[in-house]
């Protein structure tokens, strides 16, 4: 099974769920915000948080772009969302303080310098990025784990990021993704994982969820997912483009809960426990007397039944051979039948 370190964590199928909760620029460019976001993230358990790593002139050109999920430009959106350097330092020394896993995304060469002089453990790639083999290249040279999303790219397109990365020998995880803010649960494809899996079987795969709510990512747990991401905020009240596609505090927290007892139910196969045992006693059902039944009479279905509770000899799924024969000694009315009270020959 695939599997990888972000930092003191090991991720992949034979662990909890790893989930994120994407700050991304919910902070407006509001430093105070940002640290109240991950006190809240931690509140509910989460063990990592991700923000955005925008140098605007190194990203893009000046443009007039309005994303579909907002009323301004791009250009304008990032240039007042982006945190500084000195701000992404004492937001990732913060987040570790809190014993969580600092992730950030850079959209471009600059900001993933940038990344690298924070020593960050690993990068997540944006699904925009999928395709900017450049950029890929460029911090796969890093050697640091990578997480990938793969919203608006195909498997021939993916497969081009990941030969980057198998070349470069880092470990990675693939998160399917679908890049429509929100997205329509008909429009998730959450089988799209098992063709991950089964077309990167290096990887581990995981989903970066836009859809409403946690139905989809608790869904995704049963179907092998090892990575949840959700856009987070403290309050969703708040401006912001992808405040509407955000969880809270206590969806995130529902959220871990959620997938953790999810991952615990996966596999086994169907047995009998041990521990059911008990519940036999009383659960199963064996073969009674139904009247008074004189020896040498014969079995029939008018003087014998099943009934609870479990603790008989002989159990219904033996009642049908017993129809036909006879009592060997007296039966008494609402007894358990004995095999010694029955003959076999």
């Amino acid at each position: 099974m695939a599997e990888i370190q972000i930092g003191n964590r090991l991720v992949g199928p034979g662990h909890a769920p790893l989930v994120i909760a994407e700050i991304g620029i919910n902070h407006e460019g509001d430093f105070g915000k940002a640290v109240q976001m991950v006190d809240d993230a931690c509140a509910a358990g989460c063990e990592c948080v991700k923000f955005q790593s925008h140098v605007i002139e190194d990203e893009m050109i000046p443009n007039e772009i309005i994303p579909g999920n907002a009323t301004e430009t791009i250009w304008n959106i990032m240039t007042r969302c982006s945190l500084t350097e000195d701000e992404e330092a004492a937001v990732k020394r913060y987040v570790e303080s809190k014993g969580m896993i600092f992730l950030c995304t850079p959209f471009s060469r600059a900001a993933a310098r940038r990344l690298q002089r924070l020593e960050v453990c690993a990068y997540k790639i944006g699904s925009g990025e999928c395709n900017n083999y450049p950029l890929i290249k460029h911090i796969a040279a890093y050697g640091k784990p990578v997480i990938l999303s793969t919203g608006m790219n195909d498997l021939l397109s993916i497969l081009r990021a990941v030969n980057i990365l198998r070349e470069a020998s880092v470990p990675f995880a693939l998160l399917h993704c679908t890049s429509i803010f929100p997205t329509p649960y008909e429009k998730v494809r959450l089988g799209a994982l098992a063709e991950l899996t089964i077309s990167f079987p290096d990887a581990v795969i995981g989903l970066s969820d836009h859809s409403l709510g946690n139905y989809t990512c608790l869904a995704a747990v049963a179907l092998g997912a090892s990575i949840l991401e959700k856009h987070f905020t403290s309050n969703k009240a708040w401006p912001g483009p992808d405040i509407p596609i955000s969880i809270d505090r206590f969806e995130l927290e529902d959220l871990i809960k959620g997938s953790r007892n999810i991952n615990q139910a996966l596999g086994g196969s169907k047995t009998v426990l041990p521990e059911e045992k008990p519940t036999i006693t009383f659960a199963y059902a064996c073969v009674v007397a139904l009247d008074d039944i004189a020896p040498n009479q014969p079995l029939t279905a008018k003087n014998i039944w099943v009934k609870r509770p479990g603790t008989g000899e002989i159990q219904a799924v033996y009642y049908q051979s017993l129809l036909g024969k006879t009592a060997q000694n007296y039966i008494a009315k609402d007894t358990q039948v004995r095999w010694s009270d029955v003959h076999i020959q």
